[in-house]
């Protein structure tokens, strides 16, 4: 890890409101600890974690349901006229709080700019990621619990 990365790291931790973080590679530790009191952390502007994203779980199947409206989903050539959803940080893609409950964003969703769409749980902290645009979510382009790179295309939106 070089300077830059610690610094942007120092940064981050400053910003998002953690009280410590602790990273340990072969031949490297560090730990930076801050004095204020932990925040939920609701990420709407794109960062990018300087580190990789922690092993994903166990991916969890998704509903019936959901799968059957997938499917009529437009093919991937007739993505011309829609507006990309992207992965505003590196991260483990949710489109749900928890397994037992129904996802923030299903193909065919009406949303508006401001409705929260996934988490991305970066760092073991659960970031909300909002729209930016108003549409209709016309495909899910990740996996659930799969890890995502920062500016990986998540939905397709048709614009209102």
């Amino acid at each position: 890890m070089d300077i830059k990365q610690i610094q942007d790291l120092i940064r981050f931790v400053s910003k998002s409101g953690v009280n410590e973080v602790s990273i340990e590679q072969e031949n490297f530790k560090i730990t930076i600890k801050t004095n204020e009191a932990p925040t939920y952390v609701n990420a709407t502007v794109p960062v990018q974690a300087p580190l990789a994203a922690a092993p994903a779980p166990q991916p969890v199947s998704l509903p019936a349901a959901t799968a059957a409206t997938e499917a009529q989903e437009p093919a991937a050539a007739d993505t011309g006229n829609y507006i990309t959803i992207k992965s505003p940080m590196i991260g483990t893609f949710y489109r749900s709080s928890s397994p037992d409950k129904p996802s923030f964003a299903n193909v065919g969703d009406e949303i508006s700019a401001g409705k929260v769409v996934c988490i991305i749980e970066a760092m073991k902290l659960f970031n909300e990621i909002e729209s930016e645009v108003s549409g209709r979510i016309v495909k899910v382009l990740v996996e659930n619990a799969s890890p995502v790179e920062y500016d990986q295309p998540l939905f397709l939106v048709e614009p209102k």
